[in-house]
């Protein structure tokens, strides 16, 4: 214990409280949001820091960030889009995927589905990854190596989710499912599921519900994921036990992106050649339906 204490004591200040170091604009934001844990005033000096040229990537990203927690997704939705041009081009991404967050937390679905849209489209064309087969992705402080099928599958599953919130079920049934061939596991099996049951096709719901349940599916071991099998399995139950019968929720595939998954092979064609093997490989065996 004691020699734990005395490398804490001889760390430096900046990795000790996990911040960058210096004493420029975002240094001082980091230090205020993490240190001094004030939300506002952090915000206040990130946009300092945006407005002096310094680190803007970072200090953009982090701003919206605080704003979602302090409630204040709108703002931080117009932030990104007024200053992403300030932006390296390999901070893109990251701002795409936050700027997801925040029109999930406004219910702001439309935007949300176009902007899932763009990215599985982008790494069609080989431009995520910035044409690489993996990422280095960040969770909590933690390092991680995402693969391109990884990305695609997790992609989907949120596309997925999205038009489950729109009510169009058969649009996320066959998204689901996209994403499960490609990089399957246990939350996406059970919101196939929901989908599933939502439009009345008990048998296959209680199929997927099958595998989950006998730990076929990664992640089925979880807890969490076998407590959520059980209840779609009692609300199965209860919907065939059921004598009133309902139509099928979210038929309409008018603006459903199943047309997309259909027609993107053909529709990016003329970008092949700057595609690397690996996406010609995945969006022919996994995402041509």
């Amino acid at each position: 214990m004691s020699s734990q204490r005395k490398g804490s004591e001889a760390a430096p200040y900046h990795v000790l409280h996990k911040l960058p170091p210096g004493d420029s604009p975002y240094v001082r934001a980091k230090h205020v949001q993490l240190v001094e844990k004030d939300p506002g005033a952090a915000i206040a000096l990130f946009w300092k820091a945006i407005n002096a040229g310094d680190r803007v990537d970072s200090a953009l990203k982090d701003m919206a960030v605080v704003m979602k927690q302090q409630d204040r997704a709108e703002e931080a939705i117009e932030a990104i889009k007024a200053f992403r041009d300030r932006c390296s081009k390999h901070a893109q991404e990251s701002l795409d995927n936050v700027l997801i967050d925040l029109y999930k937390k406004c219910g702001k679905v439309e935007e949300q589905i176009e902007l899932l849209k763009q990215k599985l489209r982008m790494i069609l064309q080989g431009e995520a990854f910035n044409g690489k087969a993996t990422k280095t992705a960040r969770s909590h402080g933690r390092k991680f190596q995402v693969t391109v099928k990884q990305e695609t599958s997790r992609i989907l599953g949120n596309l997925g989710w999205a038009y489950m919130q729109k009510g169009n079920y058969v649009a996320a049934e066959v998204v689901y499912r996209k994403a499960q061939s490609i990089d399957p596991d246990a939350n996406k099996a059970c919101n196939l599921v929901l989908c599933l049951i939502k439009q009345t096709q008990y048998a296959e719901a209680q199929a997927v519900l099958d595998d989950i349940l006998r730990g076929k599916v990664i992640g089925s071991d979880e807890p969490k994921s076998r407590n959520r099998a059980q209840e779609l399995l009692c609300e199965l139950e209860t919907c065939r036990s059921s004598s009133v019968f309902s139509e099928p929720s979210g038929s309409s595939l008018e603006d459903a992106f199943v047309e997309g998954l259909d027609q993107l092979m053909s529709q990016w064609t003329p970008y092949r050649s700057r595609r690397l093997p690996i996406f010609e490989e995945i969006f022919r065996d996994q995402l041509a339906c």
